[in-house]
């Protein structure tokens, strides 16, 4: 009974407990619930807010926005308003443009009408003085035909001679006078120009020909060069490759050779073992390979020597060394490098006063004969050899040009440095004591050309003077009228040009003079 009692009142406990229990909870959700509304009331509060917070923000960014792009749509709108004004103002001075023109077009349509009717005036009034003409000229030609007594035929070609002659007359004196205008302008510039090229230019010139002499101090010393049985002369021969002369010359030997490089190692030679003393093969081939390896140095300063005198600082090597070898190359009375430096300086004289590059010219004339320092070496011209020399190391195209055509004689189909070039070597070539010329050759040439001079018709004497620079030719007065000697010394200009060779010029100087005499008794 107790325990049952005990059961019961702890189930009684237990359940009071679970009641106990679930009222608690139940207030605790009850509590919790509403944590969670007013959580829930605040959270949406705030979303609230924050909606509001942006909706303002976005409100305001597109106001920005709006008030942004108004502006920039303002601006387009006066830029395009501003773009529109300035196209009607063109538009406005375009039409103000094409009235004035459509006002000078109807003008000058006026003036043309007026032209034309002026013309039509003139053609009519043309065609009344041609009719009165003819009638005057048939009348004339009536008259004519009466006193004369020639038929119309005969009396028109007289009249065409006439008139042929009188044109014929016209035009030869209008030549003369151009061509005598032209040749005083060309006499004036040439003389200026090479006046101050004589001015600016002087250098000393030397005879190089295919000898040298060597001076030696007794002619025992012959004997000692010469050696036994020849052995030393043969050595030196041999090493140089040259020809030693050996004569009774007091205290002089000869050497001979085309080449002059060769004649100038064997000459320095020479010059060595005399002061030296002792001569034999072994000696002699040690002092000319020596003096061989330092001739090459002697060679190349004579070509920086004659690029300093020229101002040209930037040739090449190789073009400098075969500069100094013309130094021992001759062109008459001087070496053909100091007529290269010439050239080079009448080139330079001429490129100032013509407006050309000074340095391309200068450079054109130093180097327009470089070929003859291998035109023993290589088949060619030392124009196209040079060419092709320069060419090859790197020298500009006018310069190579210019070298390529200096003795072109068509000097219509050069370029201007060629044109310098050509003059300048002829000026340098042919100027006097430039050359020198056999008495033989110089007199055969004088003779031929009196003897072109006098093979023209109404030749009466032909005199060459002042050394074949000038001819005079007498004419006969009878044979030959004044107008007629102008055309005559011109065909005897042309014809020595043809058929002569000659330096320089010559002026062909034609005269016809008529003498009478009588008495007084």
């Amino acid at each position: 009974m107790d325990i049952i009692v005990a059961v019961v009142i702890a189930v009684a406990g237990i359940i009071v407990a679970s009641v106990f229990g679930l009222v608690l909870h139940k207030k605790q959700l009850a509590a919790t619930f509403e944590d969670a509304q007013a959580e829930s009331k605040k959270v949406l509060e705030e979303a609230r807010k924050e909606a509001d917070r942006m909706v303002r923000d976005a409100i305001r960014e597109s106001k920005d926005e709006n008030r942004n792009r108004r502006q920039k749509l303002e601006e387009e709108g006066k830029e395009r308003r501003a773009e529109i004004a300035k196209l009607e103002n063109k538009t406005k001075q375009r039409e103000r443009n094409l009235d004035k023109k459509f006002e000078i077009i109807d003008k000058k349509e006026q003036d043309l009408d007026s032209m034309g009717e002026s013309l039509r005036e003139e053609e009519s009034r043309y065609k009344r003085l041609v009719q009165e003409c003819e009638k005057t000229l048939e009348q004339s030609r009536r008259t004519l035909q009466n006193i004369a007594g020639m038929s119309p035929e005969e009396a028109k070609r007289q009249l065409v001679k006439s008139m042929e002659d009188e044109a014929k007359k016209n035009a030869q004196e209008l030549i003369r006078e151009i061509e005598e205008n032209a040749k005083r302008e060309g006499e004036e510039r040439a003389r200026s120009m090479v006046s101050l090229a004589v001015q600016r230019i002087s250098s000393e010139y030397v005879n190089e020909s295919a000898v040298s002499v060597v001076s030696i101090p007794s002619d025992d010393m012959k004997g000692r060069i010469i050696g036994r049985e020849g052995r030393n002369i043969r050595a030196i021969e041999t090493s140089t490759g040259v020809d030693l002369i050996i004569d009774d010359t007091p205290e002089a030997i000869i050497i001979s050779s085309f080449n002059p490089v060769r004649r100038e190692i064997a000459k320095i030679s020479i010059t060595r073992l005399v002061q030296d003393g002792r001569i034999h093969p072994a000696r002699i081939e040690e002092t000319v390979q020596r003096v061989k390896d330092e001739f090459d140095q002697t060679i190349i300063e004579n070509g920086e020597q004659a690029c300093f005198d020229a101002g040209i600082t930037d040739l090449h090597p190789e073009l400098i060394k075969r500069l100094g070898v013309l130094r021992y190359r001759s062109a008459g009375q001087q070496t053909v490098l100091q007529h290269s430096l010439e050239v080079a300086h009448i080139c330079a004289i001429m490129a100032s006063e013509m407006g050309l590059n000074v340095k391309k010219a200068k450079r054109a004339g130093l180097l327009h004969d470089i070929g003859k320092s291998v035109d023993q070496e290589v088949e060619g011209h030392h124009s196209h050899l040079g060419a092709e020399l320069c060419s090859k190391y790197e020298e500009p195209e006018e310069v190579t040009r210019a070298i390529r055509d200096h003795h072109n004689e068509e000097v219509t189909h050069l370029s201007p440095y060629g044109v310098i070039v050509h003059a300048a070597n002829s000026l340098s070539a042919n100027r006097p004591g430039a050359r020198k010329e056999l008495l033989e050759s110089y007199v055969k040439r004088l003779g031929n050309m009196e003897e072109v001079v006098k093979g023209f018709d109404g030749i009466q004497e032909a005199f060459v003077m002042q050394a074949g620079r000038e001819i005079r030719a007498m004419v006969t007065p009878s044979g030959v009228s004044d107008h007629e000697i102008v055309d005559l010394s011109q065909n005897i200009a042309s014809k020595l040009r043809s058929e002569l060779t000659f330096p320089g010029q010559v002026r062909v100087t034609v005269v016809r003079e008529s003498k009478y005499s009588d008495y007084a008794k």
